[in-house]
């Protein structure tokens, strides 16, 4: 099969992914191959690809397939698998195995499991033809949703999920994102499904244009966004997708006291005061339960993912315009396309 592997990490621009073959998967009980006809273009991809997590032991091996946002066909079921058929639609997270006995798995965090596997990142991924998926981790894809458009929810569809119901906002609250992108405008949307009043902080014209077609009000991250947040007191809380020590501290300043903000990026906390009872909490993926209502709401037509579509052999291409900032929400190859 034709894959996209990473040899040695490094910046995009040097080269260090290269279209090669490997052999076709194929599936030990318990597991199945897909046939790969949508994966998403994470920011989390291209810090592995250029060596950002090398210290957390990321990527576990080269070469690598990296992509953990998957949607394909079944093609092959290994013995044990009596829930799925071939040909069904199925798309995996970032979350490929766990355990399944330890404290996490048993009460629905599976996300947290020490020892669980991460798609494209401790075993392949996606940016290839085929791929080989757990089957208690692959989920159904129901009818109606796009291939394409499908893929993304099963990262930053499943991540933004689990931070907004970290955040918890509801009706006459107020939320303030900051970071508009590939998860982020997955948070507004999931965020403006409980009543709540959503602002986004964003630093380009196109983000902020996204943020307002969502439904969001944009607050120009290069015009003092915390004076912008205050100016009424404060929001109740704020989520923190972009990858920036200075846009944390601009979410701490701007969130009153009591509030909470929830962060989903590495970055660096700084001077946290007991004195305003703000609580920081960290957000990662999601369980398996919350991946099955995110579909549900997609299904029901209350979220979308706005995508750009690149065949695989343009991969290089899409991480290109990820880094550049040029990716409007979420790109996502298409291993069939050419």
């Amino acid at each position: 099969m034709r894959a996209l592997l990473l040899d040695t990490p490094g910046p995009i621009e040097s080269g260090p992914v290269r279209m090669g073959e490997l052999p076709d998967p194929h599936p030990a009980p318990g597991q199945l191959v897909i046939e790969v006809t949508a994966c998403g273009v994470c920011r989390s991809n291209l810090h592995m690809i250029e060596g950002d997590w090398i210290s957390y032991g990321v990527p576990a091996f080269t070469p690598i397939v990296p992509g953990h946002e998957v949607v394909g066909r079944v093609i092959e079921l290994g013995d044990g698998v009596d829930w799925l058929h071939l040909g069904d639609r199925v798309g995996v997270q970032p979350l490929w195995s766990t355990c399944g006995h330890c404290e996490y798995c048993l009460t629905g965090r599976d996300q947290l499991c020490r020892s669980k596997q991460i798609t494209g990142e401790t075993v392949h991924g996606g940016y290839a033809e085929r791929m080989l998926a757990t089957a208690a981790h692959a989920h159904l894809v129901p009818d109606g949703l796009d291939d394409a458009e499908a893929a993304p929810l099963f990262c930053p569809g499943i991540t933004a999920y689990n931070a907004v119901s970290k955040a918890s906002p509801g009706p006459g609250s107020t939320l303030a994102l900051f970071g508009v992108g590939g998860v982020g405008h997955m948070v507004l949307q999931f965020a403006g499904l409980t009543g709540a009043e959503v602002y986004a902080v964003a630093r380009s014209a196109e983000h902020l244009a996204l943020a307002d077609e969502l439904g969001a009000h944009p607050v120009d991250a290069a015009r003092d966004p915390v004076g912008a947040l205050t100016s009424a007191g404060g929001v109740d809380t704020a989520v923190v997708f972009a990858p920036s020590d200075e846009m944390l501290h601009q979410a701490m300043a701007s969130v009153r006291p009591g509030g909470t903000v929830v962060l989903g990026v590495h970055a660096r906390v700084g001077h946290l005061s007991f004195e305003t009872e703000q609580r920081l909490v960290g957000s990662v993926i999601g369980s398996r339960q919350q991946m099955r209502e995110v579909l549900a709401l997609a299904a029901a037509g209350k979220v979308r993912a706005r995508v750009e579509r690149f065949p695989l052999d343009q991969a290089v291409d899409a991480l290109e315009r990820l880094k550049a900032g040029a990716v409007r929400a979420r790109a996502v190859l298409l291993p069939g396309a050419r």
